[in-house]
């Protein structure tokens, strides 16, 4: 491994993007959406790259061929969740013991998923100077009256991310520690790719 990437690794905050989905509502991987001349998921790596301090996962699962072999990028670490059908919770517990694997020491982490097309390198800087600003726990995305992706967690919440089971999420931390969370405002955050309806308003 170059020694730049052994130096990324030992940054504070982790970026996983959960990526392992089998898209069922629309019928096709999600993740290999045309997108501004890439794909949805391309995109959403490319903007976690820009942010300094910190190192990216993806996670996959369904498609993993496919969608490994999209990605032919030295800065990213790929985690197989083999156990991707039995919900959102196993992506989550892949990704964060990658994160302790790589960095035992690490601060913080970004739970993202991939089809939000309006994510950018701000979104997840201002959760980072949220988080540090405000001294909080947890600092999740505005959007829609409601919290949500993406939502950093410092590092106390890992044990309890790692005890997620079947179809939770961060959600559940985020409605347990109400008191240790800032929200972030993400403007189009409540845009997301669900089916070919939505995808057809994104790109018209």
């Amino acid at each position: 491994m170059k020694l730049n990437m052994v130096k990324k690794f030992q940054n504070k905050t982790a970026i996983v993007i959960l990526a392992a989905g089998n898209s069922s509502r629309l019928g096709r991987p999600k993740q290999l959406l045309e997108y501004k001349e890439s794909t949805l998921l391309r995109n959403t790596i490319s903007e976690a790259l820009k942010v300094e301090n910190s190192f990216l996962i993806l996670v996959t699962g369904s498609n993993n061929n496919l969608i490994e072999k999209e990605l032919n990028s030295v800065e990213i670490t790929v985690a197989f969740n083999s156990d991707w059908q039995s919900g959102m919770s196993s992506s989550i517990i892949k990704g964060i013991q990658k994160v302790l694997d790589l960095n035992s020491n690490c601060e913080s982490c970004i739970l993202s998923v991939c089809d939000q097309p309006f994510l950018t390198n701000a979104i997840f800087e201002n959760l980072m100077k949220e988080s540090e600003t405000t001294k909080k726990g947890i600092a999740a995305s505005a959007y829609s009256k409601a919290l949500g992706t993406p939502v950093l967690f410092h590092k106390k919440y890992f044990e309890e991310l790692l005890q997620l089971k079947g179809q939770e999420g961060a959600k559940k931390l985020i409605n347990k520690y109400a008191d240790d969370v800032v929200a972030v405002p993400f403007e189009k955050g409540n845009i997301d790719i669900d089916t070919e309806e939505d995808y057809e308003k994104l790109i018209s």
